[in-house]
C-alpha cells in the first residue's frame, strides 16, 4: 500500500499515520512512502513497530535522506515526479492531509485507476473512499484488497 501525505504534520496527523502504518503492517502489506519526513515518517515507524515492510521511494539521489524507519530505500533523482512511482507501487493508496505534492499523488492514483482511501481533507474530493480514522481506512483497504485479490487474506487471525 502507498501511504501519502505531508513531508511535515502536526502532532494529531502523525499519530493518524502512525496509526495507520501499524494497522496495514498488521495486515501483512508492505507499506511504501516518499520515503522523508511528517506523514510518510509516521507511517513507516508504525508499519515498522508492528514488523512490517517499509519502503521509501525518494526525491534525491541520497539513501541517507530517507527516514530510520524505511527499511528499502529507493534513490531517483527526479524531485517530485517520484510523486508516479510512489503511487504506482501501491496496490490501494490512503492519503493522509496533505498539499499539493499529496494532491498530485491523488490526482496521479485516480488517472492510474488506482483506489484511493482518503483521511482528512481529501476525503471529499471526487472518486475519494472517505475514511474517517485510521482504523476504518485500514478495513477499506482491507475491503479493496479482498475485492482486488479475492484469494488474499490477512496473515492473521480477525
Amino acid at each position: 500500500m502507498s501511504v501519502i501525505g505531508p513531508g511535515s504534520c502536526d502532532a494529531d496527523v502523525h499519530a493518524a499515520a502512525y496509526a495507520l502504518g501499524q494497522g496495514l503492517a498488521r495486515l501483512g502489506v508492505a507499506v511504501v512512502t516518499g520515503g522523508l519526513g511528517g506523514v510518510m515518517e509516521a507511517a513507516s515507524a508504525g508499519a515498522q513497530s508492528q514488523g512490517g515492510l517499509t519502503i521509501g521511494i525518494l526525491p534525491g539521489t541520497r539513501l541517507e535522506d530517507a527516514n530510520v524507519y524505511v527499511q528499502v530505500p529507493v534513490v531517483t533523482g527526479i524531485s517530485h515526479m517520484r510523486n508516479v512511482l510512489v503511487v504506482l507501487n501501491g496496490d490501494v493508496i490512503v492519503a493522509v492531509e496533505g498539499g499539493w505534492g499529496t494532491l498530485s499523488e491523488f490526482a496521479f492514483a485516480r488517472k492510474m485507476g488506482k483506489v484511493v482511501v482518503a483521511m482528512g481533507k481529501w476525503s471529499t474530493l471526487p472518486d475519494a473512499i472517505p475514511a474517517q480514522d485510521p482504523a476504518s481506512a485500514v478495513a477499506a483497504v482491507r475491503r479493496q484488497l479482498g475485492a482486488m485479490f479475492p484469494d488474499w487474506a490477512p496473515p492473521h487471525a480477525w
